[in-house]
């Protein structure tokens, strides 16, 4: 039931076209109200929260996290040091994308675009990503019920002191949908439940759970 109420919801959603001002701040956290419309909207050193229901062009912020409150749209969020939350039915039509900052996105929450960062967890509740989601050094979880269109990509590390990382850790959930290859560049932990839907696999050897979560 769940799967098919973000199904539908992906098929009805279009690119934002807001005409409103936009909001930019420079040492301070900035602010959408609830059910209103704004443009661009940055923060330096601040968190960007967009309210419920609230409409933006994009929301950014260097240093700072960004939070699409439920039902809340934007064109696309990105973050520079800094965590991400889509909350309950929360709409991207473009990219989300963070530098050293995790990425959750709750139930009913869906992104069109891509799901990207370098250094973070990546976590879906019930919830959909349309073009796929890449990271370097962060964990994956595709929670219950959740569908990613796109594949998975997980890129190879670069730089000093790499080996004395540990791998990420990635898991489909159950019932979870991932369309699209699996493709790992680096050493992972991959667990697949056995409800979940997968594309074909490379770079790693998936280890099936039952239950809620792997045991491991």
């Amino acid at each position: 039931m769940r799967l098919a109420t973000i199904a539908l919801a992906t098929t009805l959603l279009l690119p934002l076209t807001v005409c409103a001002q936009d909001i930019s701040k420079i040492n301070g956290s900035v602010s959408v109200d609830a059910g209103q419309h704004a443009g661009d909207v940055h923060s330096v050193n601040g968190s960007v929260n967009i309210g419920d229901g609230a409409v933006v062009q994009e929301a950014n912020t260097v240093n700072g996290s960004v939070r699409l409150g439920a039902r809340a749209q934007a064109n696309s969020t990105h973050t520079v040091n800094g965590a991400q939350t889509l909350e309950q039915g929360a709409q991207v039509h473009g990219d989300v994308s963070s530098t050293n900052g995790s990425i959750a996105l709750e139930e009913g929450a869906d992104v069109m675009g891509n799901v990207s960062n370098v250094n973070g967890a990546i976590r879906l509740d019930h919830s959909h990503v349309g073009g796929g989601i890449q990271t370097t050094d962060g964990d994956i979880t595709i929670g219950e019920g959740s569908r990613v269109d796109g594949g998975i990509l997980v890129k190879e590390q670069h730089g000093w002191g790499n080996s004395f990382n540990r791998p990420p850790r990635v898991v489909i959930g159950p019932h979870a949908i991932v369309r699209g290859a699996l493709e790992f560049h680096r050493e992972v932990e991959l667990y697949v439940s056995d409800s979940a839907q997968i594309g074909s696999v490379q770079g790693a050897t998936a280890k099936r759970f039952s239950g809620t979560q792997p045991t491991e």
